[in-house]
Parts: C-alpha cells; structure tokens; sequence
C-alpha cells in the first residue's frame, strides 16, 4: 500500500508528526483575554490579522469599554470597525453578543466557561449572534483549553487534500471527523491547527500550492492522483 491510500486516523497522525518537525512547537497559553479573543474572531471573519487588530483597537480607543462599544450609536461603531469586511452586519452581532452576556451573567465576562462542560460550553458560545461552531471552538481551545477543533479555511483546505476527511465532508462536520482521529491533548489540537494553519499560509495555498516543496506530499491524495498526473496543470 502506497503512503497515501493509508487510512485517515493513520494520515492524521502522520500529517500531525510532519508538521509538528516542520514547524515549531508552541505551548498552549492564551494570546490574550477572553473576551477579546471571542470579539476579535467575531470582527476577523473574511478579514486579516491586521485589519482585525486595527478595527479591535480602534473600537476600544473611542469607545473605552464594553459597556461603552455595547451602548455606541450604530454608525460611529461601524465606522470604528471599518477595516473589518463587513461592519454594519458585526456591529448588531458584537453589540446584541455584549447585551446577551450582560443580561445572563450580570456583567460582560466569560470567564466561567472555564468550568463548564465541553459540549455546554460550545451550545452557549453558539447562542450569541455571528458566533459559529469555529469561532465556538477557537475561543474554547485557545482560551480554555478545552478539547475541540477549530477549522478554518487551511485546516479544512489541507485535510480534503490530504484525505483527512472527504470530498463532500462540510466544514462543520470536519470538526467532529478530525476531532475523532487526532490526539485528543488540547496542546495537541492547538498545535495540529496552527501549524495546518501555517502551512496553508505558505505551502498549501488555496491557488498555486507549492506541492513539490511539502512535507506532506508522499502521503497526500491531491499530489499523488492530481498533481503527480498532471491533472491539475493550471495549479
């Protein structure tokens, strides 16, 4: 059997220990508070590092505090956001996400996720407006180091590629197939994202991927029955 008709839970592992040798290993420690981290993956959809950051820090500067973005006049809050793609359907999301924590908690904190069950903790996080399954599952595991796997779009790009999950597999149910044949260590699935993530930057990019310089080419379904064929000559 060839590397890559080797089974996914196999592939999963190998692609882990691959990439884990390619990039550097990180501890799992919160990039920053949590409640920065669920507003900032909310402002980050379809938009980069830099823009977010730009639109988070903004925000904060005019506004002050939560409170103080919960309660902005609508037009001076998206045009704070306006690096963000988007703005006038984040503003209604963040500001109805604020008001939701504040009416159930009594203040606008989440840090009692942390002792919350897994699976209760995602069903609240996807409660509030704008809130999905990955940004649920980012703020889970980067902040809480909760059990989950994020996928977005690199992590899901490389796995269908890879054949760690299946050409018609959604993202949404990528989260469970992953999550069910990787190393279930949150450190683990930290590093398994991030480092899929950076790959996806680098190598495996959406246009063009630079498929003879990867380390996952021997086991990967897309350069062994695509690119190796040439298949794919506009790649």
């Amino acid at each position: 059997m060839d590397a890559h008709e080797l089974p996914a839970s196999e592939k999963a592992q190998l692609t882990h220990e691959l990439l884990n040798q390619e990039y550097k290993w990180r501890k799992l420690e919160p990039r920053r508070s949590h409640m920065h981290e669920l507003i900032s993956t909310m402002l980050s959809h379809r938009t980069n590092h830099k823009d977010e950051e730009m639109a988070y820090n903004t925000m904060l500067e005019r506004f002050g505090d939560w409170e103080g973005i919960m309660n902005a006049d609508f037009d001076a809050l998206a045009d704070a956001i306006q690096t963000t793609r988007y703005p006038e359907q984040k503003v209604p999301q963040i500001q109805r996400t604020l008001r939701m924590i504040k009416e159930e908690r009594g203040e606008i904190n989440i840090d009692f996720l942390e002792d919350m069950p897994v699976e209760d903790a995602l069903n609240w996080l996807m409660k509030l407006p704008g809130v999905g399954l990955k940004t649920a599952t980012l703020v889970l595991l980067f902040n809480f180091k909760k059990p989950v796997m994020p996928v977005d779009t690199h992590v899901f790009r490389i796995s269908q590629r890879v054949g760690l999950i299946g050409a018609k597999a959604t993202a949404n149910k990528a989260h469970s197939i992953l999550l069910e044949i990787l190393p279930p260590e949150p450190v683990e699935l930290y590093n398994f994202h991030i480092h899929m993530l950076r790959h996806g930057q680098r190598i495996c990019t959406f246009y063009s991927p630079k498929c003879e310089e990867c380390v996952l080419n021997s086991i990967c379904n897309y350069y062994q029955d695509v690119r190796q064929k040439g298949i794919d000559k506009a790649a």
